[in-house]
């Protein structure tokens, strides 16, 4: 069916996969194409399938499904992403609204309620609670341009740090550098110890909040 919503899920649990796909093959209108454990396993199933909305867990154990929705939104910009996490963190929201998901929502929501939020994102809207979103924009547009923590960085780890804030892999950085998967690590981790930050995302929210406010302060 040509209105047919595809969905494809990653979840490292089975049992919640299990349940979520058992739950939206029960609606009309909506079938589950595929689905995931990793981030790894999920970059080529999602590209072979090509589902309208991949339904993301926010924490898998190869990474980060922010991270993943940012790579997806970068690669395949026709599949919206709609996170879905235990955890009511504020940070991994922030996070989800600069990596341009479409939803964010809690895994005790309501069978009708989860399916609704695919629903709407399906057509195209947001399911973001707008209030989060002009917070985090708000912000974007007030954040320092001169975050005293980027100044320990040396060259090399500012340009890793761009890159992991435009959704790229340590593979892809290394490709894009000429550098090995496992130097590529090796600057990840120095600039994360220098930053005070426990995740590629948080580096990547602290440099996409100060990119977007130099040309706000420059004017």
């Amino acid at each position: 069916m040509s209105d047919e919503i595809t969905v494809f899920l990653v979840d490292d649990h089975e049992l919640v996969r299990r349940g979520v796909a058992e739950l939206l093959d029960a609606e009309p209108g909506i079938r589950v194409v595929g689905e995931a454990g990793s981030i790894e396993q999920a970059r080529g199933r999602i590209g072979a399938t090509a589902p309208a909305i991949a339904l993301l867990d926010v924490r898998l154990p190869d990474g980060s499904g922010i991270d993943l929705c940012r790579e997806l939104r970068t690669r395949m910009p026709a599949v919206r992403c709609v996170m879905l996490t235990a955890y009511d963190d504020d940070e991994a929201m922030i996070a989800a609204v600069i990596a341009d998901a479409a939803g964010y929502v809690l895994k005790d929501i309501r069978g009708s309620g989860l399916v609704e939020v695919l629903r709407r994102v399906a057509t195209g809207r947001s399911a973001l609670d707008p209030a989060l979103v002009r917070a985090v924009r708000a912000r974007l547009r007030n954040a320092s341009s001169g975050d005293p923590r980027l100044a320990s960085l040396n060259p090399r780890e500012r340009e890793v740090l761009a890159l992991i804030a435009d959704g790229l892999s340590n593979r892809q950085i290394g490709n894009r550098l000429a550098l090995t998967e496992k130097t590529v690590k090796n600057y990840v981790s120095s600039m994360l110890a220098k930053l005070g930050l426990q995740s590629r995302t948080q580096a990547a929210v602290l440099h996409l909040e100060t990119r977007r406010a130099r040309p706000l302060t420059a004017r």
